[in-house]
């Protein structure tokens, strides 16, 4: 059996923030009633987590999750634990209307940091990311120029992007060219 590898090997650009691609990640994506407590109850045992609030994130390292729907979550678990937690979740919601796949190997990761990160994604993406309107623990589902992709700052100076695997080196590309050196407007810094 071949060993995983990750999207893009950790490819890195510095330009006014720094860009990289994330190593392997642990995603499920579940499905079902977010209000159930049995639902609860799995996911805090699955990542740590409390299910978060609409449009928002709760990680911690690699384990957490982020509010995609009001029927959804995507579930953050250390890569090399995938298959324990996914079968922990299949058997804690017995009897429940889920879904609950792992989805680790179809999605990329990005990280940016810097004091511009806002910028690069308000250059992509149809988000006010003005502090005001966006922070850290805020979570958005949108467009990245031609691509979906979903984002957040776990700080006021970075954000964690997640997208399609197959269109990873497409958003690297993106993500660079709108890091590029002397094209910082400095608006939302």
């Amino acid at each position: 059996m071949s060993e995983p590898v990750a999207p893009l090997n950790g490819a890195k650009y510095e330009g006014f923030v720094t860009v990289q691609a994330m190593g392997l990640q642990g995603m499920i994506t579940l499905r079902g009633d977010l209000s159930s407590a049995k639902v609860g109850k799995a996911v805090k045992a699955a990542t740590g987590q409390p299910v978060p609030a609409q449009r928002k994130v709760a990680v911690d390292g690699d384990a957490g999750m982020a509010w995609m729907s009001p029927d959804e979550l995507l579930l953050f678990v250390p890569y090399p634990e995938i298959d324990a937690r996914l079968e922990a979740l299949h058997k804690a919601l017995s009897g429940e209307h889920f879904l609950a796949v792992n989805v680790s190997d179809a999605r990329a990761m990005f990280h940016l940091e810097g004091n511009g990160a806002r910028e690069v994604i308000a250059k992509l993406c149809p988000v006010d990311m003005s502090p005001d309107a966006f922070g850290p623990s805020d979570f958005r589902r949108s467009r990245m120029a031609q691509i979906p992709a979903a984002f957040w700052m776990p700080n006021d100076v970075s954000v964690q992007i997640v997208c399609f695997r197959s269109v990873a080196e497409y958003a690297f590309n993106l993500l660079k060219d709108a890091a590029e050196p002397g094209g910082q407007v400095g608006y939302l810094a």
